[in-house]
Order: C-alpha cells, then structure tokens, then sequence
C-alpha cells in the first residue's frame, strides 16, 4: 500500500489537469446539466446515517457511488443500508485513499472519528473533491487554519455540519435578532444536557479482525487497540477526540456567535472536570466556559452524564439583548420581553433529544441540499469551512485552557493565544510519522 504522503505527492503532479476537468464539470452544473452527483460517505458509525438519510432527501441531485470504512461489519451494514434506501449498490472499500483516487467521485462526506476529519478533508480537497465534514472540521487549531488554507488554495467547496445553519427558522430569527429584534444582543448562553454511562477500564487486547487498527489511527501516533475505545469512546480521548464542547457544542456556541455577529473573543475561560465516573474518559463531563468580547459575551455550559435541563430543554441557544431575549433550539423558537414574558413562538413540531446519536433531520436534509446547490450552480453555503472553523477554534481554545487551567488571551484576528508560550504549545499536535496533512 503506498503511504499517504507519495499519494497526496502523485495528486500533487496531475493538479493542473484535474483543475481544469473539475472546472468544466462544475461549468456544466451551472448550465443546468441534470447529472447526479456521486458522493462517497466515509466513517460510517452513527451520524454516517443522517447522511445516508440527506442524500436519499436529495437523491434527485445525488447519489452515494462509494462508502467506506475501516471496519468491515460496519461497512457491510451501511453498504446494504444504502443499496436498500438508495436503489443500488455502492461500491465499498475500507481505504479512503482508494476512494479519492476515483475520478467519477465528486463530493466526500467525512463522518469518522475527529482525528480524521482535517487530513481527510484536506486530502479530498488536494484529490479535487467537494468536501462534507462533520463537526468539528478539524482536532486542533493548527488542522482548522489549515483546512481553511486548503480551502482557498485547490477551490472546492468545504460545508462542515453545522446543520443549523441550514435550519429555516434559526436562520429567520438570528436575521430578526439583527434587524432589531431584541434590541442589542450582547450575552448568549448555549448548553447541552445527557446522561452518557462510563466508559470504564478498558484492557490492551487484540484489535477485533474486521477492524484495520493502523488505519483507523492514521494520523494519530500509535497506540495498543484497548477494548473500550472503538466504535464511539474515543470522543473522550485526546488522541482522537476532542470532548463534549466539540462534539456537541459547537452547534449551539456556532448560533450563538452567528447571533450576537461576533468572531474571536479577546478572553477564553474554563473550569470543570470529570466528576461522574472515574474511568479511561480523559475530558471533563462537566464544563463551563466563557468567551469575552469587548461589549458582549458569550458562555456554553456541558453535562454529559447528568441530564438536567435548562429551560426544559436538553440543549440550545439563549441570546439576550437591551430589550428582550430570543430562545432558540433546534425545535423552533420563543421570543420574551426584557422582563421575562413570553411575547411569540414558533415550533417546528419535533422534540430533538440529546441521546440520539445519529440526528437525521429536516436541518440535515437542507444542510446537504445547500451543499449540492453549491456544487451544482454556485449557490453560497450556509456553513462554509471558514465560517464554521471560527466556532471549532474556540471551543478548541476552551478545551486549551481547562488544560492549563488558566485564562487565555487572544489575537480576535486569528483566534492565536498570547503571551503564553505554554498554551500556545496545544495549538496542534504530534502525528504518526508519514501521516502528517500538509497544503
């Protein structure tokens, strides 16, 4: 097998010609072409399914050509899932590298563990393909700036999913919170509630045999397969995951930055810890942070195993403002004066649930429609990897100073620490020899 470096080298050579054919099938798009899509979808466990669901809701538009995974149960399954909902057989690999070596493929979508997410996408994009990333687009600061690069330099477009961006009535009121709505928005509280078991000990034992461990690590160094990390615990370590502020936050800190029209803060606060379980979980359960502007502010508060709500919800957005507050979740939205009272809602009918692990929904659905209108006739994505890295950085500088355990500054032009050298050590990590993403 070639490694990933000599791949990405012999992408490197036939660059110029690939531009130029990708330009002229987008050309076509935009003339009205009726040709479908191809999409392959990587990293199939879990939120693999919401795009299953999306891109059937689009199907008109799309097709899954291709899924992959590293685990061959797991890609079995979801092989015979799409040939079922889809009405024909993908073709299915366990290397993503034989993947974007497909030059029928026009779009990825990336749903595999978060230590994955940058160097794949930055992969698709150097292979010239369309790029769908899951939350967070990247493990560390250092991968989002260069996904963004990566963006910008091979010209194809990056949705990550946000998918409330793409969710009309949370589009409607963040617009009416900035016509006015509430007055000026200045503090935004964002929160999510579960109640997630322990992980406990796991044991160095032989990876199972459907499962390519090296491959599944890729980027990241290696370490002996342990019984208790694979299909969903590594969220809670720091080698592949990146904690509960990224894997959930992030959706609700993104609408609250979107509606309080701010980008990066100049303070970064966090403060809690893992005071459920005492197991292999190596991130808090409990956390609040702040993020602090010049004239606003802005906080996200997590409980992964204890599911108490907030306004009797398991997770969402408040903005509060100079003369009301909007309340905004991904069911619909309700809108008080300054004193409290209720004044309007709209519901959407649904009543999302913390504990569900896949998310296919409607916002899904749009948010993958958005992303083909993209591809297709230049429409302008509601979640652009530009966009959606500002979120992911911050809730990466979070997870950054919990570790430090205390206050960091930063540059609000670019998100950098200052005057802590320390911290700014965290800014990106150590990679497998080989693996390392470069632009």
């Amino acid at each position: 097998m070639i490694t990933r470096r000599e791949f990405l080298d012999s992408l490197a050579v036939g660059a110029a010609g690939l531009a130029v054919g990708t330009a002229a099938k987008s050309y076509e798009r935009i003339l009205g072409s009726n040709d479908r899509l191809n999409f392959a979808v990587i990293g199939l466990n879990g939120r693999a399914y919401a795009h299953l669901t999306a891109l059937k809701a689009n199907k008109s538009a799309a097709r899954i050509s291709h899924v992959c995974d590293v685990d061959s149960n797991i890609l079995k399954k979801f092989a015979e899932r799409t040939q079922h909902e889809m009405g024909e057989a993908p073709a299915a690999d366990k290397d993503f590298r034989a993947i974007l070596e497909q030059k029928d493929v026009d779009a990825i979508t990336i749903a595999t563990p978060d230590h994955w997410h940058a160097p794949m996408a930055i992969a698709g994009l150097q292979a010239g393909k369309h790029i769908y990333v899951e939350k967070p687009c990247s493990h560390n600061p250092a991968e989002g700036e260069m996904l963004v690069e990566a963006q910008q330099k091979y010209g194809k477009l990056v949705q990550m999913g946000t998918q409330q961006r793409s969710s009309p009535h949370t589009i409607e009121v963040v617009e009416k919170i900035h016509q006015g709505l509430i007055g000026r928005p200045y503090d935004a509280k964002a929160w999510y509630s579960n109640v997630r078991k322990s992980i406990g000990i796991g044991q160095e034992v032989p990876a199972p045999p459907q499962l390519d461990w090296d491959l599944w690590q890729g980027p990241a160094p290696r370490r002996p397969y342990r019984d208790n990390v694979h299909p969903y615990n590594w969220h809670w370590l720091g080698i592949y995951g990146t904690g509960e502020t990224l894997n959930n936050g992030t959706h609700e800190v993104d609408v609250c930055r979107w509606a309080l029209g701010v980008d990066y803060p100049q303070r970064v606060t966090a403060s809690g810890g893992r005071y459920h379980f005492k197991d292999d979980w190596q991130f808090y359960d409990t956390l609040v942070t702040s993020f602090e502007y010049r004239d606003a502010m802005l906080s996200w508060e997590g409980k992964s195993c204890q599911g108490m709500k907030f306004y009797g919800r398991d997770r969402g957005s408040a903005i509060m403002g100079t003369t009301g507050t909007v309340l905004v979740d991904r069911d619909g939205y309700e809108i008080y004066d300054l004193k409290g009272t209720k004044t309007n809602e709209f519901k959407v009918g649904g009543n999302t649930s913390s504990a569900d692990l896949v998310g296919a929904d409607s916002m899904t659905d749009a948010h993958f429609a958005n992303f083909i209108a993209g591809i297709r006739t230049g429409e302008n994505l509601n979640a652009p990897v530009a966009v959606g890295n500002v979120a992911v950085t911050m809730l990466q500088l979070s997870n950054i100073a919990w570790e430090v355990n205390r206050e960091l500054h930063l540059d609000t032009k670019d998100g950098r620490i200052q005057n802590d050298p320390d911290a700014m050590k965290m800014w990106g990590r150590e990679y497998e020899k080989g693996w390392a993403p470069h632009v």
